[in-house]
């Protein structure tokens, strides 16, 4: 293959790396050797006047002692080597502690969304066949609904507060408490709260963890279908969190504070943020709740951040707040933006801002996630996803005959290299659908490269929605609005929206004689489907486009949404003219 990307890698840029086979989590306990006093994770929930911060903050000596001890306690109540263990957390230090002491413990990590519905909980938990389960007090009652259609036998309390000190934990936990963010929940056996689980000394258990073994289940789409697993194994997460460093050329380890804006259950901030500063030594700047944005330009701030992986929507978001100026934003060195295409005017904006560097990259679950990124301090081609990563492999194929296509043609983005998952859990016709024997990832996206080797994203095979980073299965939607009694047909689409990407619209014909408002269908949704797959615009029709078969034509209600932005910019031209 002929490689021609590699004349566009910057100076310092390996074309190959020699990844060694170890667990992901001893790049922590590597760290913890060399950094043990630099701070690992720091949470500010709070900032007060004289520069006085509510913060939990740990070292990576601290971090590693904790980590084994969370290891050795789910040894103790039962977890094994192989078993599946969800965490349903947002970002915060204790994500991070149960992440790798899972590791630890040689069990599975299986991420979950802690917006996820009692419904999606149950599909997500049974199918990983999860029996121990890490969540917040405020999220126990959904699992209650569902727990007895699922194999969790163990749950894990904890509170954000949790990994506070005295006096700003109980201060903090009188507010939680009055805002709904923390439960008292009744004593169980086969409940376990946080703080007591840790207090209990347990040595790391003695179980062999290999870089071919599974470490992640992270839950996709896919390309069809219902949410599936894509098995992820150490050396795929190893690889990446390799890749994407070696990718930031003026990284420096043991100095860099890293931005963890981007949701940890999500393997885009899993990797590029929280592995990413673990790896390095770094520093990393918890952020549970990005929104509004200016709790993420505080703790830049602040914090003085220097590396802000994120989405589209962030950068939109800063560069168009009215008080952008008044934030000092200098500290930002590199950014990579993924999840959505970069416009270029939001990229010269935000690097104007903050004289950082923002580039546009790509990836998806199945690869965990980067395959592809413009050099930082390189060559940028606009509208490009870049070039491939070190040791990834990219062509683009025919998509009825596979072959592999010319340069400047248009056909499916196949991937190969350390990172591509093992995959799907349990579902062997779904995974040769996408895996080759060779080890090809069907990417399910139309691209095209140019004669130096830039890949361009032209389109999607999949129906796949991507909403501010977050992927949407249409048909997971969907089976939700014909629960609604007067919904007759539906079709959900993503549609260009300039601050998500793309936003959920569902097409909705009604049952005759019936009438229903767009409030009540996104108001019964919300009730069954997490915030984020929850349509944002809701249009009734009295027909669906279809095909002769009676197959619902969702290409043909995007492009007639795509022609109505282009008349009304069109006409928004004109009038600017003629005034």
């Amino acid at each position: 293959m002929n490689k021609t990307w590699f004349a566009y890698y910057e100076e310092g840029v390996p074309t190959h790396i020699d990844y060694p086979d170890i667990p992901l989590y001893d790049m922590l306990d590597q760290s913890a050797e060399e950094y043990p006093d630099n701070t690992a994770v720091e949470m500010v929930l709070r900032y007060l006047p004289l520069g006085i911060k509510i913060a939990s903050k740990m070292t990576y000596r601290e971090l590693k002692v904790l980590t084994d001890r969370f290891a050795g306690n789910l040894h103790n109540i039962g977890v094994r080597p192989g078993d599946r263990v969800a965490i349903m957390l947002p970002n915060s230090p204790q994500y991070v502690i149960a992440f790798y002491g899972i590791l630890k413990a040689g069990a599975i990590v299986v991420n979950t969304n802690p917006t996820y519905t009692a419904r999606e909980l149950q599909h997500q938990f049974h199918d990983a066949g999860a029996e121990t389960v890490i969540m917040l007090s405020p999220f126990y009652q959904r699992l209650q609904e569902v727990r007895e259609h699922t194999e969790v036998k163990r749950v894990i309390i904890a509170d954000v507060s949790d990994t506070l000190s005295f006096p700003w934990k109980s201060l903090t936990e009188k507010t939680l408490s009055k805002e709904g963010l923390m439960v008292p929940i009744e004593p169980e056996p086969s409940l376990f709260s946080w703080n007591k689980f840790l207090e209990q000394p347990a040595p790391r258990p003695d179980v062999q963890v290999s870089g071919d073994d599974i470490a992640l289940f992270q839950y996709t789409g896919g390309t069809t279908g219902v949410p599936k697993a894509a098995q992820l194994s150490h050396l795929n997460l190893v690889a990446n969190t390799m890749q994407v460093a070696a990718w930031l050329t003026t990284l420096e380890r043991g100095k860099e504070r890293v931005m963890g804006a981007l949701p940890f259950f999500h393997v885009y901030g899993m990797t590029v943020a929280m592995s990413l500063a673990i790896y390095t030594g770094g520093h990393l700047v918890v952020v549970p709740n990005p929104r509004p944005i200016e709790n993420v330009m505080n703790i830049i701030q602040r914090e003085k951040c220097t590396i802000f992986p994120g989405v589209p929507a962030m950068y939109i978001g800063v560069i168009n707040h009215p008080d952008v100026e008044q934030y000092d934003l200098h500290s930002i060195k590199a950014c990579i933006s993924g999840a959505a295409p970069l416009p270029v005017e939001v990229q010269t904006s935000f690097e104007e801002i903050t004289h950082g560097r923002l580039v546009e990259g790509y990836g998806l679950t199945e690869a965990a996630p980067v395959t592809h990124c413009n050099p930082i301090y390189g060559t940028r081609k606009a509208g490009s996803i870049g070039v491939p990563f070190p040791d990834v492999d990219a062509q683009i194929v025919d998509l009825e005959t596979d072959e592999v296509l010319p340069v400047g043609q248009p056909g499916e983005l196949c991937l190969r290299g350390p990172q591509v998952m093992k995959g799907y859990w349990r579902m062997p016709e779904e995974t040769a659908q996408v895996l080759n024997e060779e080890g090809w990832l069907h990417t399910g996206d139309i691209a095209r490269m140019d004669e130096d080797g830039f890949f361009y994203i032209v389109d999607r095979k999949k129906d796949l929605i991507i909403a501010s980073g977050y992927n949407i299965v249409p048909r997971e939607v969907e089976e939700v609005l014909y629960m609604y009694p007067k919904v007759q047909e539906a079709v959900v689409a993503g549609v260009p929206d300039p601050y998500r990407g793309e936003t959920v619209k569902a097409y909705i014909v009604l049952k005759e004689g019936e009438e229903a408002t767009a409030d009540e269908i996104i108001a019964f949704c919300r009730q069954n489907l997490a915030p984020y797959k929850v349509p944002k615009l809701v249009e009734f029709r009295s027909e669906l486009p279809k095909s002769l078969v009676g197959k619902f034509l969702r290409r043909v209600l995007v492009e007639e949404e795509k022609a109505k932005l282009a008349a009304q910019k069109d006409a928004e031209a004109t009038g600017e003219q003629e005034s």
